[in-house]
């Protein structure tokens, strides 16, 4: 009876301890860290996170550590809260037909794409809509390590663009074009209805003869249907004309700069500041259009990208990070943090571009952002520290969520 008893007893530890809620606390001790853009460092300090809230922060000497805690020693390491990247497409081929997809072939290209470098939220901003709905099933169940995933959905245009008409049909895709604006706002509610955390509409669409712009009635629909369910919107804009169908429809973000057109005089930035829109500047996707042309078309471009983000910037404007990743291959963050240093913005704001910025824009600053007590558990361990240089943004040791390490560097 006693050893039927003692077997019984270890199959509910077992059972307990593989439930998600169920786990040691988490102590990081040692470290330097960034509690927000605004605030000044701890030098040696220690966050204490329990299920998946950080109940604990301030001096090493000052955090009582659990003795069952896993402790994860920081020294030499600075830490940060947990990274946004507010321009993401969960498209890229890893990703796709995720029905037929592993655990471990999820975690992988997450890892390589996201969580690798630091990304504990991200808002993909053109997709399948049902295909990401299913990842992110999978993330939240605890199957697959990833970040918290935000959607659009499959986004609103009028044709579709011609650079990527190639890879949709040879992947399968099909997204349908923006008809009439009673059938937009259907599809808008239809896809809200179905999860969507948010709404894309291209106020441009690259074409092999032009650039075609959305009308202004179709925009203003989709925009105020949004708007009515109280989501953002974001809008790819490609030139002057895209940009302001985008402030007379009352878009939230502009996912990009607009480098092949004209520079944004301050004027011009005031106007968007005053809209309170907010930018995802992608520098690195200019970077990754202007390979293998003219050197001087790369410099002239990435100059103008540059400059529109500085004057944004410079005029008050809510700058998000974002990286277009998924739509472009180059995973790694380094040149983007580069390229945001070279126009201007200093640490504190770069810091801000990646958490308390989108934390604010998308309603999540009560919880997510910063590190102080209450917050959610999500955490960036750097092995360097951005003060000094910016591509230390990309140097991920540890990427932590809801207190659970879902990516180390080996």
């Amino acid at each position: 009876m006693r050893v039927r008893w003692i077997v019984a007893g270890f199959l509910v530890l077992i059972l307990f301890s593989s439930l998600p809620g169920y786990c040691s606390d988490l102590a990081l001790v040692n470290a330097k860290i960034y509690l927000s853009p605004s605030q000044p460092p701890i030098e040696d300090g220690a966050i204490l996170v329990h299920d998946g809230r950080i109940i604990g922060v301030g001096p090493s000497a000052a955090i009582k550590v659990p003795r069952d805690a896993t402790v994860v020693g920081c020294k030499g390491l600075v830490v940060t809260a947990g990274f946004w990247n507010s321009h993401v497409h969960i498209l890229t081929p890893g990703l796709l037909h995720a029905e037929r997809l592993s655990t471990e072939q999820i975690t992988s290209q997450l890892q390589a794409m996201l969580t690798g470098w630091g990304f504990t939220t991200v808002f993909d901003i053109a997709s399948v809509q049902e295909n990401t709905t299913l990842i992110r099933r999978r993330i939240e169940s605890g199957e697959v390590k990833g970040p918290r995933i935000l959607t659009v959905g499959e986004p609103f245009w009028i044709k579709t663009p011609v650079y990527v008409r190639q890879f949709l049909e040879s992947n399968h895709i099909n997204i349908p074009e923006a008809g009439s604006s009673t059938q937009a706002t259907e599809r808008v509610r239809q896809q809200i209805h179905l999860g969507a955390d948010g709404i894309k509409i291209f106020a441009n669409s690259i074409e092999q003869d032009g650039i075609l712009t959305m009308p202004l009635d179709l925009a203003r629909a989709i925009v105020a249907e949004a708007h009515r369910a109280g989501k953002p919107v974001f809008a790819h804009v490609s030139n002057d004309q895209g940009i302001e169908v985008a402030l007379s429809s009352g878009v939230d973000i502009l996912a990009h700069t607009t480098p092949a057109d004209d520079l944004w005089t301050s004027a011009f930035v005031k106007r968007l500041v005053t809209a309170h829109m907010a930018l995802t500047p992608t520098l690195t996707l200019w970077e990754v259009e202007y390979k293998g042309s003219d050197p001087d078309d790369l410099k002239k471009g990435m100059g103008k990208a540059a400059q529109q983000l500085r004057a944004f910037s410079d005029a008050g404007g809510q700058v998000l990070f974002g990286t277009d990743v998924g739509y472009i291959d180059r995973f790694d963050t380094s040149e983007e943090f580069v390229w945001m240093s070279r126009a201007g913005l200093s640490f504190q704001q770069i810091l801000a571009s990646l958490t308390t910025n989108p934390a604010e824009r998308f309603g999540d600053s009560a919880h997510s952002g910063r590190i102080a007590e209450g917050m959610d558990g999500d955490l960036v361990v750097l092995g360097a520290d951005p003060e000094r240089d910016p591509v230390a943004f990309s140097k991920v040791r540890y990427t932590i969520r809801s207190g659970k390490v879902i990516y180390s560097r080996k």
